[in-house]
């Protein structure tokens, strides 16, 4: 009790000869030590009034968190992005994919030399109908997605969310299957070797990954096989394989 009541001498002493800055200082230093010692009985009254306007406010979120956000929307989200590529002639080639986020399916993916807002838009138009479209559309701040490309998003009825700038872990599913593909899709010759390397990856990846926020199961959901000999089946050129039983 006697740390807290030198406390409370210090700061009533100081405020017989601080600055008004000083003063609420020390006010709210009292207050921290009216808080600490509270178990205490102490004859000092302080109206409600005073506690309220200098009690210090933990800060709130003004809106609903990002994590929130996606949560509640992951039905109705697609995510965008680019990633390049380079050959074994050391060209460089660009990767355009779009991911459905309820169930991680890559619903569309295209390979380019050169990307452009035009390009980039009649991609939006492949990957989906109008009647098919989702709500909103996650992409970062890439100078390629400029006026024309939103204009083909805005007719289709999709809004763009825009992540802050140099934040991929709030695009964290793209992200993950970019990374994926860069681990896993090793050898490309050239734009046709890479879009079909790009083909069968994918069908493994939809019909045989395994993703553990989807409960251990595949994007295109897959059975529980219980009788039978586990044997492997090689995809994507032996680079991988789908386990399962036959009788």
């Amino acid at each position: 009790m006697s740390c807290y009541a030198g406390s409370v001498l210090n700061s009533l002493s100081l405020l017989k000869t601080s600055s008004t800055f000083e003063c609420l200082i020390c006010v709210r230093t009292l207050l921290a030590c009216f808080a600490d010692a509270r178990p205490y009985i102490m004859s000092i009254g302080i109206s409600e009034a005073s506690v309220a306007k200098y009690m210090v406010r933990s800060p709130k979120p003004p809106s609903q968190t990002w994590r929130t956000f996606l949560n509640n929307h992951v039905s109705q989200l697609a995510s965008i992005d680019f990633f390049t590529v380079h050959t074994v002639w050391f060209e460089i080639l660009f990767v355009f994919i779009v991911l459905a986020h309820d169930r991680r399916r890559v619903v569309h993916f295209n390979v380019t030399t050169h990307p452009t807002a035009e390009w980039t838009a009649q991609q939006m138009l492949e990957a989906f109908r109008f009647d098919k479209a989702p709500r909103y559309l996650l992409s970062d701040r890439d100078g390629i997605y400029r006026q024309e490309f939103r204009k083909q998003v805005e007719i289709m009825n999709i809004k763009e969310v825009l992540s802050a700038p140099r934040s991929p872990w709030q695009r964290a599913y793209v992200e993950r299957v970019i990374g994926s593909i860069r681990r896993e899709c090793v050898i490309v010759f050239n734009e046709d070797s890479l879009r079909r390397t790009l083909r069968l990856y994918f069908s493994y990846y939809h019909r045989s990954r395994l993703h553990l926020s989807l409960d251990k199961d595949s994007p295109d959901s897959r059975s529980v096989e219980s009788v039978g000999r586990v044997i492997g089946f090689p995809e994507v050129g032996g680079l991988h394989h789908r386990y399962g039983r036959v009788a």
